[in-house]
Formats: C-alpha cells, structure tokens, sequence
C-alpha cells in the first residue's frame, strides 16, 4: 500500500510538474499588429575587417509585420559608417571610412514573450565605392539576431539586439573586401 501511494504521489508530481513547465514556456505574445522601430547601431569588426577598420555607428528603420503567431516578417534599412584605421598593420596606410547602406528582410520568431530570434538577408550598397576603391557597389548581406523587447507602456518597447553581420566580397573574392562583424542595435518602437 505504501509503495502504491508513493507512485501515486511521485506520478501525481511529474504531470504536475509537466503542466507547470509547458505553462511556462508557452508564449503569451499575440501577433498584435504592425510594429516599427528607429534605433541607433554599433558594431566591432571581425576577421580582416578588424584589421582595416574600427568602430561603426549608424541608425536604421524597421518594420515587423505579423505573419503568424509568434512570427514577424521584417524588412530594415539604415545606414552605417564604418571607420577606418590609420597606419594600417604598420603601413602607414589610413583606411578610409566606408558609408553603407544596408538594406534587408527577413522572419523574427519569438520563443518565449519578448525574447526574439531574427534572421535578415539583403543587400549592402557602399555609398562610396571609388573612395574605398570596391570594384562593386553592392554585395549580399546576412544578420542573424538575438534580442529582447522591453516594454515601456502602452504599445511602446526599447527593442535591444546582439547580431552577427557579414557580407559576400564587394571587390572580388578578396578577403579584405568583406565586411563581418558583431553589433548592437538599440531601437524605440511601437505598435500601430
């Protein structure tokens, strides 16, 4: 009898803990609307780009449709500058600043409320193309993100992301064409 109630109670645990946890994971976060959002950028270079390059700061715009639950179709457009460094791997070379226009759509899933996975791809448009001597004025832009919604009141959010940033070559198949970095982007939004 002991050994029955003990079961009892041990099975009586685990689906309560079960329904406790999927209550927890289950997001609450309706596909509540068009949101858009203005935010500033900054980001460190990787690979050979660290090498030619600083620092970055910049601002976009974006618009998060809603598709489904829990899913958002994006599109973002912006624009960074990408600072240059002086005496270049001990040249005496100074990189000159690279102006970028990005431009990119993509899908942001949230797992759980506020906490957002987001993958964006497009094009990145260097703005000064003869100045940096790219033997291309366009090249294919990637940015997978990781980021939180903070709400504010209301409909209003600061939306806080990490993401990874790189493009195909704008000169060629040369290493030092791309551009590949870390970044944040803090933005205000809202719903409409």
């Amino acid at each position: 009898m002991k050994t029955k109630m003990t079961k009892a109670i041990l099975v009586a645990a685990l689906f309560g803990a079960s329904l406790g946890a999927k209550a927890q994971t289950k997001t609450t976060r309706p596909s509540d609307g068009i949101k858009l959002s203005v935010g500033v950028e900054t980001g460190l270079g990787l690979g050979n780009f660290k090498d030619t390059h600083k620092a970055n700061l910049g601002a976009s715009a974006q618009a998060d449709l809603p598709v489904a639950q829990q899913f958002y179709l994006n599109v973002n457009a912006g624009y960074v500058n990408f600072f240059g460094k002086d005496n270049v791997l001990g040249t005496g070379y100074s990189a000159p600043d690279i102006h970028v226009l990005p431009v990119m759509a993509g899908l942001k899933f949230f797992p759980i409320e506020n906490l957002y996975i987001q993958a964006d791809a497009g094009a990145a448009f260097a703005l000064n193309k003869s100045t940096v001597n790219y033997s291309n004025s366009a090249a294919f832009l990637y940015v997978p993100q990781v980021g939180y919604q903070f709400s504010i009141g209301g409909k209003s959010f600061i939306d806080a992301g990490v993401r990874y940033e790189g493009t195909s070559s704008f000169d060629g198949n040369s290493a030092y064409g791309k551009i590949n970095q870390i970044g944040l982007r803090v933005a205000y939004g809202f719903g409409l």
